[in-house]
């Protein structure tokens, strides 16, 4: 601390040396120097003294002062802080070239070089008015950065520790002086970590305006870009454009606008919504086109075709018991209907959702829990007449008691109970030549399940025996005629052990990173019988697999080994490798005679080293006649192996392997060429020897990415097999990486037992 002093005499002294002494009692210093008077000083102002009034006061949090020239009146309680000036208050910080500051009121200005540093992010400016206790201020020619968000305005107002008013400036996620996009605002109300309201907002590329609008409003909670453009090029399709544009209408509700260009077959439309209120969350769509298929010969009797989708999701947390689950799909196709079953409007305009069901179900779902219990109602009507073999439950009532003990003893009682009335809707719009042949037809069921067990220990072994009966009463049998209830009567036993031995390894070789070593051996024999059902499956409508049961008498046996070591302090799987099979003693109905075991099913997950990864799964044939060509055969062989290449890119190589049906290769490649480059492949090739499989390459793609700064593009070019070429552009900006429109098919290692055949 520097202070000047006009005259030298010892009475002058004496008058400053009784001033500071007063500043003192508020301030508290830390000197370095041994002279308190010469040298750089920290100032801290002193923390009042608690005030108790029936209960005690937490004292305020001090101010802490530092710079190079320190000056302090003591009526004003003002100081002043001439050079590299630093105010730290309540976890911001201040600094600049020279700051006046109360210690009472806890404003004060800051001039030159302005900083302002809190969790929310930094404000930079010519000049700040800033008050520590209210967190609020004015900031001239001010710079602010929240990452990723860089905000740059004439004036800058912190009305609040979480609200920042923007006037006559711009925001932008790239942090160059010129930046490469922003927006534009006459203001602009930021709301760190949570949303941003724009008024008057104009979107820049460079220089260049491209679009404006009159109120903007974005929550940083959704990381998807708020407009979102595709261009490519397709074989069904021709030339393509989709665009994707986001809008919020209240805080709980926010949209999207469809708008795709399809050039064979021209335009649709549609919205989303994604809402969250009171009574549940959930998100409506609605998808249009009025298609005009110009791919179809100029002498069919129509090319124009109505198709739409409406889909709506819903789910309510009633209370932390119960909860309700809904959707709803209603889907209009009259290509299908005019054209047959080859036409899909999911499978053609949206494959993926296709892929997991080609007929989604509308139901209705109640589900609530009593402790060790819960109870489940369902309603599944047919929205859609065009589909065929539709099971509605209309309704269905399901309550089950998981396995439960018994008092304090060793037994212990499960239960499953479920009522339903089943319509199956056979008949369609699609297949009205065999409405008479394939009638529908409905019926009702009540199924009651109870299980007795018992668990104890076997010298080493747990060993679970257990008896349980099942009823079920029809309405009717296959020939409509009144039924007897069934009842089928189950025992058997559970046994399984570990064995497992510790060994003394520690290495690094090869990147193994093994810290210790334990293998575990669990082998697991389960042993179940249930006598001939009381009435025949051959009379009952098969619905599912309750309703086809027959006398069983099997053994399933498992033999699970372990590898775990440490790395990173944390228990790791490096080995886990299962094989399972069924013995079935002396079935009723079986093709083969006697005994035999059924199909042999191996996985295997093995992580040898931290690059490398295996991960397989494979069925051999035991289960028909020997007489079968498939018998004592691998039937499907599975297996995909990553490779991490350091920080530079990854390999991966699969197969999938199903037996006269296919054999094909999948392998993909990554590759970063240079900081801003970055080079991909994905192949998928046929290697079968079935007459009826066309060999070669199936898929091809090639992907170029490109690092734009705060943009990252892809240009990838596909070659598919019977599907054509297709080409796209990928723009996407660093700060809203995901895409609602995303072909890119990559290469992703498999979870265990996702793995599935071509």
């Amino acid at each position: 601390m520097i202070f000047c002093f006009a005259q030298e005499y010892n009475e002058e002294r004496r008058k400053v040396k009784d001033e500071i002494r007063e500043f003192k009692k508020d301030l508290i210093y830390d000197d370095t120097t041994k002279d308190p008077f010469v040298g750089k000083a920290f100032a801290t102002e002193k923390p009042k003294k608690p005030v108790t009034d029936k209960e005690e006061k937490a004292p305020e949090p001090p101010i802490e002062l530092s710079g190079d020239q320190i000056e302090y009146a003591t009526n004003s309680r003002d100081v002043t802080i001439i050079g590299n000036a630093v105010v730290t208050y309540k976890g911001s910080t201040l600094s600049c070239q020279k700051l006046t500051i109360n210690t009472t009121t806890k404003s004060g200005v800051a001039e030159g070089n302005a900083r302002l540093d809190e969790k929310e992010g930094v404000i930079e400016g010519d000049k700040l008015i800033y008050n520590f206790e209210t967190s609020s201020g004015t900031i001239i020619n001010a710079n602010f950065r929240s990452t990723p968000y860089y905000c740059k305005a004439g004036k800058l107002e912190k009305v609040s520790q979480d609200e920042f008013v923007n006037k006559r400036g711009y925001l932008t996620t790239c942090n160059m002086d010129h930046p490469h996009y922003r927006i534009g605002v006459r203001q602009l109300n930021f709301f760190p970590k949570n949303k941003m309201i724009a008024k008057g907002a104009t979107f820049y590329i460079g220089g260049v305006p491209v679009l404006f609008l009159p109120k903007y409003e974005h929550s940083f909670r959704d990381p998807l870009a708020p407009v979102q453009v595709m261009p490519g090029s397709k074989k069904e399709w021709g030339q393509y454009l989709f665009t994707d544009w986001r809008f919020n209408l209240t805080e709980n509700v926010t949209g999207r606008i469809y708008l795709d260009i399809r050039q064979k077959v021209g335009i649709s439309e549609g919205f989303g919504l994604n809402y969250d209120g009171k009574f549940g969350k959930g998100n409506f769509k609605l998808y249009y086109t009025h298609e005009k298929d110009t791919t179809m010969p100029a002498a069919a009797p129509n090319n124009e075709f109505e198709r739409y989708l409406i889909r709506l999701r819903h789910k309510w947390d009633i209370d932390p018991n119960t909860y309700l689950t809904a959707e709803y799909y209603k889907i209009r196709d009259s290509k299908m209907a005019n054209l047959g079953s080859n036409y899909n409007f999911l499978k053609d305009y949206f494959f993926r959702e296709y892929e997991k069901d080609a007929q989604p179900a509308t139901y209705l779902t109640l589900h609530r829990s009593f402790g060790f219990s819960s109870l489940d109602f369902t309603v599944q009507p047919r929205t859609n007449s065009w589909y065929s073999s539709y099971l509605e439950k209309l309704p269905e009532v399901k309550f089950s008691l998981p396995s439960t003990q018994i008092g304090d003893s060793r037994f212990y009682l499960e239960n499953r109970t479920s009522a339903v009335n089943y319509n199956l809707k056979r008949t369609s719009t699609m297949t009205p030549a065999t409405n008479e042949l394939t009638p529908d037809m409905d019926y009702k069921r009540l199924d009651m399940y109870n299980k007795f067990s018992y668990a104890t220990k076997v010298s080493f072994v747990e060993f679970t025996p257990y008896v349980a009966s099942e009823e079920t009463w029809y309405s009717k049998d296959i020939d409509g005629k009144n039924i007897a209830p069934r009842t089928v009567f189950f025992s058997g036993v559970d046994m399984s052990t570990k064995f497992y031995r510790l060994y003394d390894i520690k290495t690094n070789f090869i990147g193994m990173d093994l810290n210790g070593l334990r293998h575990i051996i669990t082998p697991t024999i389960k042993y179940a019988f249930n006598h001939e059902p009381t009435i025949s499956n051959s009379r009952l409508r098969q619905i599912d697999g309750l309703d086809s049961m027959t006398r069983n008498n099997s053994v399933s046996v498992e033999l699970s080994n372990k590898l775990q070591t440490k790395r990173n302090n944390v228990k790791t799987d490096i080995l886990d490798f299962r094989v399972n099979s069924i013995y079935y003693l002396k079935p009723k109905y079986s093709v083969k005679r006697g005994s035999n075991f059924s199909d042999i099913l191996l996985n295997l997950n093995f992580y040898p080293t931290t690059w490398l990864s295996i991960i397989a799964d494979s069925t051999f044939n035991r289960s028909v006649a020997r007489s079968n060509e498939n018998y004592n055969r691998f039937t499907s062989v599975n297996y995909d192996l990553g490779f991490t290449l350091g920080k530079k890119g990854s390999f991966g190589i699969g197969q999938r392997y199903a037996r006269k049906a296919g054999n094909q290769l999948t392998s993909s490649f990554s590759w970063r060429l240079s900081p801003k480059w970055k080079f991909s492949i994905y192949e998928r090739y046929e290697m079968g020897h079935d007459p009826s499989v066309k060999r070669g390459i199936k898929e091809q793609q090639y992907t170029l990415s490109r690092d734009l700064h705060c943009w990252q593009m892809d240009f990838s070019y596909d070659i598919t097999q019977a599907q054509g070429h297709t080409i796209w552009f990928i723009f996407r900006l660093k700060a809203f990486p995901e895409m609602e429109f995303n072909f890119d098919q990559s290469y992703h290692q498999p979870r265990p037992g996702s793995q599935t055949n071509p």
